[in-house]
C-alpha cells in the first residue's frame, strides 16, 4: 500500500487522529451536562466540515491550471457517492457513541470504541483480505486489554456490562464498516474533500434525529461552545481528516490498530483531566493495547529477495 516512507507517514497521521479523538471523550463527556447527543453531533460535524471549507478551496485555487483528471463527471460522482456513505457510517457511530458517553466513563468509553480492531480484520476476511499471524496475536492482545477496563462485575460477581457500555459497542461496528469504506474511497478521491462530506452528511442524520428525539436549545449551544469547537475543529476537522490521509497509504487492519491507541489516550484524558480513577486491571488493559500497536507495526519477516 505505498513504500515504507509514505506508511510510517500514514502511520504518523493515523497516531494523531488517535491522540486526538482520545482527548476528544472529555470534551463530549462534558459537553452532555448541556444539550442532547444529536444536537452536539449535528453541530460538531457541522463546524467539521466548515473549518475544511478554506482548505478545499485553497487547494483547488493551487491546482488551477494543473493537468485534471482523465474522468472529472466519474471523480465527483464518487467523491459524493463514498462522501454520503461516509457521512452516514459516520454519523450513526458517533450518535451512537455519543449517546452511550452519558452512561459510562470517558476511559471506558475509548477502550470500548477500540473493539473496531476486532471487527475489521473480520470484515476484511469477507473482502478478501487475510491478515496475518501477527495481526491477529495483537487483535487477541488488544480484546483482552479492552475486557480488562470495560468488564466489571454486577452484584452476583458475574461480568456486568452497563448501557452506555452496549451502545457504545455498537458504536465500534459503524466504524469499523466506515473504516473499510475509507480504506475502498479515500485513495481515489481528495481526502479533505472526501471528509468535508462526510460531516455534512453526518450532521444532516444528525439535525433530522435531533429534532424528532430531542429539543434543541440554543442556549445550551452556547453554553458548550468549549467541548463543541474542540470536537468540530480537532476531533472532526482534524482528526477525520488525519484518519483518510493516513489511510491511503496504510492497510485497514493496521490502521485500526494504530486508531485504537484512542482508547489508551482517553483514559489518560479522563484520569487527568475528569479525574477519573484507573484501578491496577485498567492500567493492565492499557499496556496490552498498546502493547498490541506496537506489535501491529513491527516489519514482518524477511523474505528472500529476488537475484
Amino acid at each position: 500500500m505505498g513504500t515504507k516512507a509514505s506508511q510510517w507517514r500514514g502511520a504518523f497521521f493515523l497516531m494523531l487522529a488517535a491522540l486526538i479523538w482520545g482527548t476528544a471523550f472529555v470534551a463530549q463527556s462534558v459537553g452532555m451536562d448541556y444539550i442532547g447527543p444529536c444536537t452536539f453531533n449535528a453541530v460538531r460535524s457541522y463546524i467539521g466540515g466548515l473549518v475544511l471549507l478554506p482548505l478545499i478551496f485553497w487547494n483547488r485555487r493551487l491546482q488551477a491550471g494543473k493537468p485534471q483528471e482523465a474522468d472529472p463527471a466519474r471523480g465527483r460522482k464518487l467523491l459524493l457517492g463514498g462522501g454520503a456513505l461516509c457521512g452516514l457510517l459516520l454519523g450513526a457511530g458517533s450518535l451512537l457513541q455519543q449517546a452511550g458517553i452519558q452512561f459510562t466513563t470517558a476511559g471506558k468509553a475509548g477502550f470500548l470504541t477500540a473493539l473496531y480492531i476486532v471487527i475489521v480484520p473480520v470484515l476484511g476476511i469477507f473482502l478478501g483480505r487475510r491478515p496475518g499471524l501477527k495481526v491477529w496475536i495483537g487483535v487477541g492482545i488488544a480484546l483482552v486489554g479492552a475486557y480488562l477496563l470495560s468488564v466489571t462485575s454486577d452484584t452476583t460477581g458475574g461480568p456486568a456490562i452497563g448501557p452506555g457500555d452496549l451502545l457504545v459497542l455498537l458504536s465500534a461496528a459503524f466504524f469499523s464498516l466506515h473504516i473499510i469504506v475509507v480504506d475502498r474511497v479515500a485513495p481515489q478521491v481528495n481526502g479533505v474533500e472526501l471528509s468535508c462530506v462526510q460531516f455534512f452528511v453526518a450532521g444532516l442524520l444528525s439535525t433530522v434525529l435531533a429534532l424528532c428525539l430531542e429539543e434543541p436549545d440554543f442556549q445550551g449551544i452556547l453554553a458548550a461552545w468549549g467541548p463543541l469547537l474542540y470536537t468540530g475543529v480537532l476531533s472532526s476537522g482534524v482528526g477525520y481528516t488525519c484518519q483518510i490521509l493516513g489511510q491511503r497509504s496504510v492497510s485497514p487492519t493496521v490502521a485500526s490498530l494504530i486508531l485504537s491507541l484512542e482508547s489508551v489516550f482517553a483514559a489518560a484524558a479522563g484520569w487527568l483531566i475528569l479525574q477519573e480513577p484507573l484501578s491496577p486491571k485498567e492500567i493492565v488493559g492499557c499496556v496490552l493495547v498498546f502493547a498490541a500497536v506496537v506489535l501491529a507495526q513491527l516489519p514482518a519477516g524477511r523474505k528472500k529477495t529476488e537475484a
